[in-house]
């Protein structure tokens, strides 16, 4: 692999990380291909002069016909630098000509088909040793790589385009040769074995694991060291049950250190609510502007239990901004959710600008706050920590509003009304400018996300909106997404589905179902939930590791079936589905999915002690095999009052079940329902404890 690789060295020396800001356009307005479809990514690229194709199995007939290089350029909606190429390369009449003389061309929605992305990201990977999007690709006719990377500047892919297709037709069987190795190497980079050694987990090995990854932690800016900083709300996820399970000092501080710095950050819009991707810099201070819906659902999550432990306001706010915007920006009537907002919008020259939407100008502020604009600047830091570029600012926050009101005489009953006042005449000023483009797809999975977004908040705040909003969402999925004999569809536009779903469709589904159960005790969704893990064995299951692929046995074979199993921004599906083996493992008395969930965690295990900050889920799990975990039920006529009650605490190492009338068919809740009285058992395998009448004193029984 290594000399095949060094015999291509030539090629690489074109991938360079470059920035993506210049414009150079000349367009044609005959459409391609891409016309045909409903990603509003791909509708983007319908007038590009480049020939672009979708990815579907006539393409790539076309390609083998033709003998063609495959160029397989992947991106998203809301993705700046993917706009940026297309501005310099894809609707540049030259580059164009290339690419369809030499090559055919296929546009990929990442978030529609991550089947294919997960594919050719590990090729760029392993070519380049970085990853991110635009993602493009050149491959042989049948889809195996040969060359990879992310943005090129317009003179870079000109070189890029010109020198593979030459190569490949004076000397084919070099690059075919390259194209069996790097192949070889995506299809051994994942390989995970059945660990048959006995599962034995000890809850000092998470202590291990825990110490190992607080060497990577910014513990004064929050996040992971270095820039630029992802929220990766999953580790923190983690981190809020460690320290209360483990009692963690340093933890303790480093979480709230992180949620408060990202709360106070230009990532997080301080005045529409929800949060932008990632900031480029350590300070949280400028983002990439584009906000997509999977990080802001797991955001919410993450504030709302964090909520439920410290009672912080600010965490409070964020959940209730967020929710505002989700609402107004990424909801539709029928209760689905869309995908996201870009980054750029046009400025006021009618320009396509990143940032433009949300960066603020002194003489803009001044004119809309007038008398108020002192006091604002000093809150929102107008001043050189506040600068961005251009005469912009990026509001950001450095200090509490209890230290703000201190310092400047005022009382916080007063500050706030400011507060309140500032955004309410910033928003409505923000509103008059070009909004960004709105991805409107559906996708199952990042709607399952927001779904247990909507239920941690209501589980916080006991707010009825975010119920409602919850089951409008989990009907929805129901009634559009839930196909014959419990598969789900990927996507839904314009009234229709036309992708198979992934695993990550069907974990993220089981997972935010089973929550949904635990706050209605309405029993259709737990069994809603195991009906879909039977539906993940029997079309996703490997009987050789125990693992679950990322595609159904039922799609056409990409050149090479991938599993998930790392963390990343948004857990791995494996995780997700071994958590939830573990949770219907109890709920139903299945021996099986417990044992399934045990096999999965013991196959990674080396994997974790190695490498814990990609396996915050895993972790998650292995604490409820090495810590007490209890089944509460709750049965009664009153089940549901002490419910509400009962899901207001943050307990981490329980599930709750209950019924208010005695027609309950889980193992869980047998012979547990009594006419007089309304009984609270903490069980442990089903084993429970006396019964209590008090929550408190149930609660009290429950040891971290």
């Amino acid at each position: 692999m290594k000399t095949i690789l060094k015999s291509f060295s030539f090629l690489f020396y074109l991938f360079l990380v470059a920035g993506c800001s210049n414009k150079e356009t000349v367009s044609s307005k005959a459409s391609n291909d891409l016309i045909h479809e409903t990603s509003p990514y791909l509708l983007q690229h319908a007038y590009n002069p480049v020939n672009w194709k979708a990815w579907n199995n006539e393409t790539l007939e076309l390609a083998t016909k033709e003998n063609k290089l495959l160029v397989i350029s992947v991106g998203y909606s809301a993705c700046h630098c993917c706009h940026v190429m297309e501005e310099e390369s894809f609707e540049n009449d030259s580059i164009a000509k290339i690419m369809n003389d030499n090559f055919i061309s296929i546009k990929v929605d990442r978030a529609e088909r991550p089947d294919v992305d997960k594919v050719y990201m590990n090729a760029v990977q392993l070519l380049t040793g970085s990853d991110g999007w635009p993602l493009n690709c050149i491959a042989l006719p049948d889809g195996r790589p040969i060359f990879g990377g992310t943005y090129f500047t317009k003179e870079q892919w000109s070189k890029v385009l010109i020198s593979i297709s030459k190569l490949y037709k004076e000397e084919p069987q070099k690059v075919i040769e390259f194209a069996e190795n790097l192949t070889k190497g995506i299809q051994e980079s994942q390989l995970i074995t059945l660990n048959k050694e006995a599962p034995v987990f000890n809850f000092n090995e998470i202590i291990s694991s825990v110490n190992f990854l607080k060497s990577q932690l910014d513990t004064i800016k929050g996040g992971f060291k270095n820039a630029p900083k992802f929220p990766t709300p999953n580790s923190l996820d983690f981190l809020v049950r460690y320290k209360y399970q483990f009692n963690d000092k340093i933890i303790d501080n480093y979480v709230q250190t992180t949620l408060t710095k990202m709360a106070y950050g230009g990532i997080y819009d301080q005045i529409g609510g929800g949060f932008s991707r990632y900031s480029i810099d350590e300070d949280w201070h400028i983002p990439h502007f584009e906000k997509m819906l999977y990080d802001n659902a797991q955001l919410v999550s993450l504030y709302a239990k964090a909520y439920l432990n410290e009672k912080n306001e600010l965490y409070k706010n964020v959940v209730y901004e967020t929710l505002d915007f989700i609402k107004e920006e990424l909801t539709a009537k029928n209760g689905a959710f869309y995908s996201s907002l870009d980054a750029d919008s046009k400025n006021e020259l009618g320009e396509k600008e990143e940032g433009a939407f949300y960066a603020w100008k002194v003489g803009e502020l001044k004119l809309v706050l007038n008398t108020d604009f002192n006091l604002f600047k000093e809150f929102y830091n107008v001043n050189e920590y506040g600068f961005w570029e251009n005469e912009k600012y990026v509001l950001i926050r450095n200090t509490s509003k209890e230290a703000f009101a201190k310092a400047h005489n005022l009382s916080l009953e007063n500050l706030n009304q400011k507060i309140k006042h500032w955004k309410k005449t910033l928003f409505e000023t923000r509103n008059r400018r070009s909004k960004p483009n709105l991805d409107d797809k559906v996708l199952t999975s990042w709607n399952a996300l927001m779904l247990q977004g909507y239920i941690d908040a209501y589980k916080a705040f006991g707010t009825k909106e975010y119920l409602e909003a919850a089951l409008k969402n989990a009907n929805f999925l129901i009634e559009n997404q839930l196909r014959a004999y419990y598969g789900l569809n990927r996507n839904f536009k314009n009234g229709k589905s036309t992708i198979n779903g992934y695993s990550e469709d069907y974990a993220a589904v089981i997972h935010a179902f089973i929550s949904l159960y635990e706050v209605t005790l309405d029993e259709k969704w737990l069994v809603t939930s195991k009906k879909l893990m039977d539906t993940l064995h029997l079309n996703f299951f490997n009987e050789n590791n125990k693992m679950f692929y990322f595609t159904s046995k039922e799609d056409k074979n990409l050149i090479s079936r991938k599993y998930e199993v790392i963390d990343g921004v948004i857990p791995s599906s494996n995780s997700i589905i071994a958590n939830s083996l573990f949770k219907l493992g109890h709920y139903f008395s299945d021996t099986n999915y417990l044992k399934s969930s045990e096999q999965m965690l013991n196959n990674l295990k080396d994997d974790i002690k190695m490498s814990p900050g990609n396996y915050s889920n895993w972790l998650h799990l292995m604490t409820n095999f090495t810590k007490p975990f209890y089944e509460v039920v709750v049965a009664g006529k009153n089940a549901s009052g002490i419910n509400k009650r009962l899901i207001n605490k943050y307990l981490p190492n329980i599930l709750i079940a209950g019924v208010s009338h005695d027609n309950s068919t889980l193992p869980l809740l047998s012979y547990k329902f009594n006419e007089d009285n309304t009984f609270i058992y903490v069980c442990v395998n089903g084993t429970c404890k006396l019964p209590q009448t008090s929550l408190l004193d149930a609660i009290k029984s429950i040891e971290k």
